[in-house]
C-alpha cells in the first residue's frame, strides 16, 4: 500500500474520513474532534466578518449565524470599534460560545492600515475578554492551509471550500466566510 503524503493526509482528515496510516507515524494528526461552538471573527474597521459554528459529536458542522458589520466611511473610528465590540459582545450573550477564534492581521506595508487593523482585532478581543471567552488567533495562511489546504488558496476558494464544508446552500460574502474559516481551524487544528 502505497504511503500517503501530508497533504492527502490532512484532506482526508478536513473530509472526515478515517486516517489510514501508521498510527506511530501520524500521531499528531490523530485527535479527537472537537465538539463545541465557536466564534470565528475576521476584523476589520469598515467590514468585520463573524460566524457561529456548531461542531457535534459526530463530526457535523453547522453553520448557526454568519455576519458581516459593514461601517460607511462617515462613521468615525471609535464609533466603529465600539460596534465592533457591541456586535461580539451581541453574539456572544445570544449563543453559548465556547472560544474566540480570531484571523491574525496580515502583514501591510502601510503603518496607518495595520494600526487601524490592530484596533478591530482589539475591540473585539476585548469583548471576548469581558465576556471571559479564551481567544485564538490563526495567520491567514494557517486558515487556508487548514481549510483549503493550499496556504496560498484564494478568498474565492476558502468562501467555496466553506460552503462545501458546513453543507450551506448559498455562498457566504466572503468576511462572512473568512470567519467560519478561523472557526474550522480553530476546530480541525486547535
Amino acid at each position: 500500500m502505497a504511503r500517503k503524503g501530508v497533504r492527502d493526509l490532512w484532506k482526508a482528515k478536513v473530509e472526515g474520513k478515517a486516517v489510514n496510516s501508521n498510527p506511530g507515524a501520524m500521531a499528531s494528526l490523530v485527535k479527537k474532534k472537537y465538539v463545541g461552538t465557536i466564534l470565528g471573527v475576521d476584523p476589520s474597521l469598515r467590514g468585520s466578518g463573524f460566524a457561529v459554528v456548531e461542531f457535534a459529536s459526530g463530526g457535523r458542522q453547522t453553520l448557526l449565524r454568519s455576519e458581516t458589520l459593514k461601517q460607511r466611511a462617515k462613521v468615525s473610528m471609535p464609533q466603529c470599534l465600539g460596534n465592533i465590540c457591541e456586535k461580539m459582545l451581541h453574539l456572544l450573550d445570544t449563543y453559548e460560545i465556547d472560544v474566540v477564534a480570531l484571523e491574525q492581521t496580515i502583514y501591510v506595508q502601510n503603518y496607518q492600515t495595520a494600526q487601524i487593523l490592530g484596533a478591530a482585532r482589539g475591540a473585539a478581543i476585548a469583548a471576548a475578554a469581558m465576556r471571559g471567552k479564551e481567544v485564538f488567533e490563526y495567520p491567514p495562511l494557517r486558515v487556508k492551509q487548514a481549510v483549503v489546504g493550499n496556504g496560498r488558496a484564494s478568498k474565492e476558494q476558502v468562501a467555496k471550500t466553506v460552503r462545501t464544508l458546513l453543507g450551506h446552500g448559498a455562498l457566504l460574502e466572503l468576511d462572512e466566510s473568512d470567519a467560519a474559516a478561523v472557526a474550522m481551524t480553530h476546530a480541525f487544528t486547535g
